[in-house]
């Protein structure tokens, strides 16, 4: 989904960082800087290097949310015994942003949900400082991942929210785009 909504932002003639875990897509628009990163604390000190100079900031990204406390440097060999691994949180990069947000900045997040989904995703608009979040629903048969298609609802801070039908993802991109230009449209 973040590299279709890249793509068509680049489209409509915005300048594009896109910073990216490891995956098989490659960028099509030559208007699109990427950022590769490893690791969601590598994408985290990515982030908040390029946001204070960007108009705003898509969060289509789904990085873990919690980490290994010890990483391991080499293969744990199968043994007779359970095994456990500790966790730890990792740093939320949207929050960080919306706090870091200034007056006119954009920023959008994403809300995957199996439960509440449209109380979760409202409340993560709120505690995030997000001007609108994407509410993708895993309820909607051919949405989501492993799926060219998905279906979204989008809520903004004023209290709006649009339901879309299941499209293709660069259908649900450009929707994801148009509300991005339109707030664009009235903040000018």
């Amino acid at each position: 989904m973040g590299y279709a909504i890249a793509e068509a932002l680049a489209e409509n003639g915005a300048k594009v960082t896109l910073v990216s875990g490891p995956t098989h897509l490659k960028i099509q628009h030559p208007g699109i800087e990427l950022i590769n990163v490893m690791q969601a604390e590598e994408m985290y000190q990515q982030c908040i290097k390029v946001f204070p100079s960007c108009h705003g900031a898509v969060m289509s990204a789904a990085v873990a949310d919690f980490t290994p406390v010890q990483k391991a440097n080499q293969k744990t060999k199968r043994g007779k015994e359970n095994w456990h691994i500790e966790l730890e949180p990792t740093q939320d990069i949207a929050a960080t942003l919306g706090a870091m947000k200034v007056e006119k900045q954009l920023l959008v997040g994403f809300a995957l949900e199996t439960n509440n989904e449209e109380f979760n995703a409202q409340k993560k608009l709120a505690s995030k400082n997000l001007d609108f979040i994407v509410l993708n629903s895993l309820q909607v048969q051919g949405a989501g991942f492993q799926h060219d298609t998905n279906k979204i609802t989008i809520f903004d801070r004023l209290g709006y929210k649009i339901d879309y039908p299941l499209k293709s993802k660069k259908q649900v991109a450009e929707d994801i785009v148009n509300k991005i230009i339109t707030y664009f449209d009235t903040e000018v």
